[in-house]
């Protein structure tokens, strides 16, 4: 077919079609084997000189070739995901930042309505008045992928504390999902307390940010999610288990037992589902999901 402005082309003479020419035996088994031997010798190169075809990867212990013994080699324990989405999770825990100097005990907590932004799930607001900046309280998140213990400090953020408490027992976090997990390094953290389930939702109002310039993230870290605005934060939260480096905006207000770091790792080898949408800078939802069946408190 023509361009848009172009002349079409008159159609060339009609020739009438050539019979095909004899091709001898000798011939068919001359071009026959010279194709078999190019191909053995393509397999024999990708074999032997290109990274990811049959040979490991350079750079990966044991080098050989990838058989079938090999790929089914991997432990039981570890999610089928591990494998194709490797993530590099630091050992140990960091240490939970402490304030250079001790708040007032007590402080005095205020919450402010967001009708703007309603809650999808109907919650009463935390008290406001005063709150003990001393202490800790235990909550058990009973998940999907397994339970993650908490240690919530009110040293660090008295505020924060009453307010994750009374979200926990009023069952605003049951039934939702961790909706974005980072593996990338620099950000190594699972998010969640979104009762929409993509990053937008709350519980209706906002809380005041409780930070200091000490404060650092690291495996082991509980802390408050927010907007890049100050004094957002609401009912999302992330659970670093392992490296992360942002600036002290983010209210830290517990820490993560063990047995919950395990179950973090675990999702993060499972990585993260590309079939659904995510934010743009490599996070996205887990593919190993983790939905509160349960969140339990303990003074």
């Amino acid at each position: 077919m023509s361009e848009p402005g172009e002349r079409p082309q008159p159609y060339g003479q009609w020739q009438p079609p050539v019979p095909p020419k004899r091709t001898s035996t000798t011939a068919i088994a001359l071009v026959t084997g010279s194709a078999v031997v190019v191909v053995v010798m393509v397999l024999a190169f990708l074999a032997w000189g290109y990274p990811g075809f049959l040979r490991k990867p350079d750079g990966q212990a044991g080098g050989g070739f990838f058989t079938a013994a090999a790929s089914t080699a991997s432990s039981s324990s570890a999610p089928p995901a591990a494998v194709s989405s490797p993530v590099s999770i630091p050992g140990g825990r960091a240490a939970l930042p402490k304030r250079t100097k001790p708040l007032a005990d007590p402080v005095t907590c205020a919450f402010t309505p967001d009708p703007g932004a309603p809650a999808p799930k109907k919650v009463a607001l935390p008290p406001d008045g005063p709150a003990p900046s001393s202490g800790t309280a235990g909550v058990r998140l009973a998940t999907s992928a397994g339970t993650i213990g908490l240690t919530l400090d009110r040293a660090l953020a008295p505020c924060t504390v009453v307010n994750f408490l009374s979200l926990a027992k009023q069952g605003f976090y049951d039934g939702t999902s961790c909706h974005r997990l980072s593996v990338t390094d620099g950000l190594q953290m699972l998010q969640c307390g979104d009762p929409v389930g993509d990053g937008t939702g709350g519980p209706g109002y906002t809380i005041r940010d409780e930070v200091f310039p000490q404060l650092t993230y690291g495996r082991g870290i509980l802390a408050m999610a927010k907007t890049s605005q100050p004094d957002t934060g609401g009912s999302q939260f992330f659970l670093v288990f392992g490296e992360t480096q942002i600036p002290p905006e983010y209210t830290v207000f517990g820490s993560i037992d063990d047995a919950g770091l395990a179950v973090l790792d675990q999702v993060a080898r499972g990585g993260i589902d590309a079939s659904k949408p995510g934010i743009g800078d490599g996070s996205g939802p887990p593919k190993t999901p983790v939905t509160f069946t349960g969140v339990t408190t303990t003074p």
